[in-house]
């Protein structure tokens, strides 16, 4: 068997390449959109990719089954209750893909229908020899991570209750997960930083056992208990999941990944006049902090960039990017990784052109913990609801970062506002936020609650 995990840090995202060697068969399981690994590596390793599996219609990333489709010819699947604007082979609970000479032969993945986080939420078992006792592993997708489950509440849009799908994922865990021996292996689709769950580990695999044995929501409790633990707390949902899902739906253009065009400040400017293009500076905070375009946003490429550029700026948006020189394409590749693919250029030279006198900067305004409290200010806490609810500085107002595109209209514009998250980064992009739409008087706390927390220490 030809096994191998790919973990994307920066979207804390997993798919997974399964072949068998005697025939060359193999399938693809939740790709990204950006696919040469997967072609390249199953090229050097013999194998044939006939089937790009989706464990479920992902939300937090725009997945490469079209791509994968179009560049081997291999077939779309999804679990038995998706509804897709392309065709698909519907995967039926406890279906078995033999990729062995024969039915009944080598490599073996069995379907396991396990909704909760979705409907149509499904793993795949992963047997090196089809009457092997202990299987080598098996594929969670979104439905159990290391350290956490599925998020049971994405679907209320679409009619299905927090409480009934959470439901719905404990009977899947414990009639079709938990029932599989303690040696299993456990890979998920997700890691730490993933908002599709509240506490993952940063491992990316586990076992069975382990997860049993330690993962909170899978302790013995009545369903009713484990209702009301899984819907409480969960991370604010980035924007752009609503769209990301509707596209894995519904299809999307195949991924252009060549490097953007460079646009000189004026060409940069008009596209903002004329376009309604966004300013995405996407250096490093420290870089940005210390001088920045008036009005541009922020997000680095050293942090979770496309999950806080799908935060702040809206779907469709066009782009200007602001990227350290030969780093503009990985931007703009990362951004497509969300189903950004409105880049209509990058600033040549930001160094020169921030330096110029009569480019309009600005320089952030960071604040001291000692500074506190600010006169007048509104004391905005950009963190998770969890994060809050652990402890928060007096007086401070829950606002996430996933939220806070919507919820600006709730702040006075005329009076000071002072951000702050767990280090600094979310609160500095908050700040780009609230400068671009017109307050003035933004600034954030300098090493955020962690560094309040040190310094009362």
């Amino acid at each position: 068997m030809h096994f191998a995990q790919y973990y994307l840090d920066c979207l804390s995202q997993a798919s997974y390449l399964i072949g068998d060697q005697t025939t060359g068969r193999a399938v693809l399981v939740d790709p990204r959109r950006d696919t040469d690994d997967y072609l390249q590596d199953a090229e050097a390793a013999g194998l044939r990719i006939e089937l790009v599996i989706e464990t479920h219609i992902h939300a937090d990333f725009l997945s490469g089954h079209l791509e994968i489709a179009r560049a081997t010819g291999a077939a779309i699947a999804f679990g038995e209750a998706a509804e897709t604007g392309f065709p698909i082979r519907r995967l039926r609970d406890g279906e078995r893909i033999h990729l062995g000479e024969g039915d009944g032969e080598g490599v073996t993945l069995t379907v396991l229908a396990t909704p909760g986080h979705t409907m149509e939420s499904i793993c795949l078992v992963i047997q090196e020899h089809p009457d092997d006792d202990v299987p080598f592993g098996v594929l969670t997708g979104d439905t159990l991570f290391v350290g956490d489950v599925g998020r049971p509440d994405l679907l209320s849009a679409a009619g299905h209750s927090p409480e009934e799908m959470a439901a719905r994922l404990h009977r899947s865990l414990h009639t079709k997960l938990m029932v599989l021996p303690d040696a299993t292996r456990v890979f998920p689709a997700h890691g730490a930083g993933s908002a599709c769950g509240r506490s993952l580990s940063t491992e990316t695999s586990s076992t069975i056992g382990d997860q049993r044995r330690l993962n909170y929501a899978l302790q013995p409790m009545p369903e009713a208990d484990f209702v009301r633990l899984v819907t409480a707390g969960q991370p604010a949902t980035p924007g752009y999941f609503a769209h990301d899902a509707a596209l894995n739906r519904d299809g999307h253009p195949l991924l252009d990944a060549g490097p953007p065009a460079a646009l000189t400040l004026e060409e940069a400017l008009a596209a903002r006049d004329q376009q309604g293009a966004v300013l995405l500076d996407c250096r490093p905070l420290t870089s940005y902090t210390q001088v920045h375009l008036a009005g541009s946003l922020h997000t680095s490429l050293d942090t979770r960039f496309a999950e806080y550029a799908g935060t702040v700026v809206a779907p469709g948006t066009p782009i200007v990017l602001l990227a350290a020189p030969g780093a503009e394409r990985e931007a703009r590749v990362r951004l497509a990784r969300i189903g950004y693919d409105h880049v209509i250029g990058h600033l040549a030279d930001p160094a020169a052109v921030l330096a110029d006198a009569q480019t309009p900067v600005r320089r952030s305004r960071r604040i001291h913990h000692t500074e506190l409290p600010v006169e007048g200010g509104q004391l905005i806490d950009v963190r998770n609801p969890a994060e809050y609810q652990a402890g928060a500085l007096p007086g401070a107002r829950s606002i996430p970062l996933a939220v806070l595109p919507d919820r600006m209209g709730e702040l006075d514009p005329a009076r000071p506002v002072v951000l702050y998250c767990r280090s600094g980064n979310r609160s500095v992009i908050a700040a780009a936020l609230l400068e671009a739409h017109g307050f003035g008087d933004v600034c954030d706390v300098l090493g955020g609650y962690e560094g309040v927390a040190a310094g009362a220490g």
